[in-house]
């Protein structure tokens, strides 16, 4: 589904997909600048642990925000599509100026959150202005076209991966998570060669890229993000090639992006941070 329609006037929160593994206490770098960007200390952030089955995740990230110095951390326990239509619930949802989604199964957010009020909430939220932050799973379900499962391997192959509709913030970018550590390579380009519309976000743990209201994002982390760029693609087999053949592609463009460096989705520029 389409982004929320962005007021006249208004700027769309800040979107940050993390690929997993972020340091939560000895250089929480990402998570800082999410509360900074959240309101710092005044900030109200909302924790949803949807994709988590574990029952403690959300009170683990409510002890890390306020360790961070946030005083308003509130988890949101949307565990059936009946909690995520809660009209309290979402009333109080709405107050947040911050949004973090946790880790854990991206289907189970998509098939708990999607279509629900609590999805149109998020939506609305980031379209005022609100930034959202999602970590593994949660990352992957903030785009339109997410990645629900897939093989492991350097080599684009028919059938490798599955898309399934996500929360819908932004239909410009495809992320995938774990991306150097699970070698996932492969299946980000075979989704790409399904429409090579999207750009892909391959994000390595620790590491997260920050996309402003202007579509151009910046790294921050540990790691890096490689960024597969289809828009000169000349010619893709994924139309023929048979369940575990490879696919060919022609003409992609790829980028591996450091801490500070930068890709602008409109003009699809690529920078390099700076160099200590």
């Amino acid at each position: 589904m389409s982004p929320s329609r962005v007021e006249e006037g208004g700027r769309r929160g800040t979107i940050v997909p993390i690929g997993g593994a972020e340091d939560q206490i000895k250089d929480p770098g990402i998570l800082k600048r999410f509360v900074d960007l959240s309101g710092g200390r005044r900030a109200r952030i909302a924790v949803i642990p949807t994709a988590s089955e574990r029952e403690d995740t959300g009170r683990r990230y409510e002890r890390i925000f306020k360790d961070l110095g946030v005083r308003g951390v509130r988890t949101f326990d949307f565990a059936t599509r009946a909690d995520a239509e809660d009209a309290e619930e979402i009333d109080e949802l709405k107050e947040s100026t911050g949004i973090f989604l946790s880790g854990g199964n991206q289907l189970r957010l998509s098939t708990v959150l999607g279509g629900t009020r609590a999805a149109k909430a998020l939506r609305r939220a980031n379209a005022s202005g609100v930034p959202v932050a999602g970590t593994s799973a949660g990352a992957a379900f903030l785009s339109e076209h997410m990645i629900a499962f897939g093989d492991e391997g350097a080599t684009p192959r028919a059938g490798m991966v599955t898309l399934a509709p996500g929360l819908g913030l932004t239909n410009r970018v495809v992320v995938d998570q774990h991306f150097r550590q699970r070698d996932r390579l492969g299946r980000l380009l075979a989704a790409l060669a399904y429409n090579p519309f999207a750009i892909g976000l391959g994000l390595d743990e620790d590491t997260a890229v920050f996309l402003d209201a202007d579509n151009a994002l910046e790294v921050a982390g540990s790691g890096a993000v490689t960024v597969v760029d289809p828009g000169e693609v000349e010619f893709s087999s994924m139309d023929v090639a048979k369940a575990g053949e490879p696919v060919t592609i022609l003409g992609v463009r790829l980028h591996v992006l450091g801490p500070g460096g930068s890709f602008d989705l409109e003009t699809r520029r690529a920078r390099a941070g700076v160099v200590a």
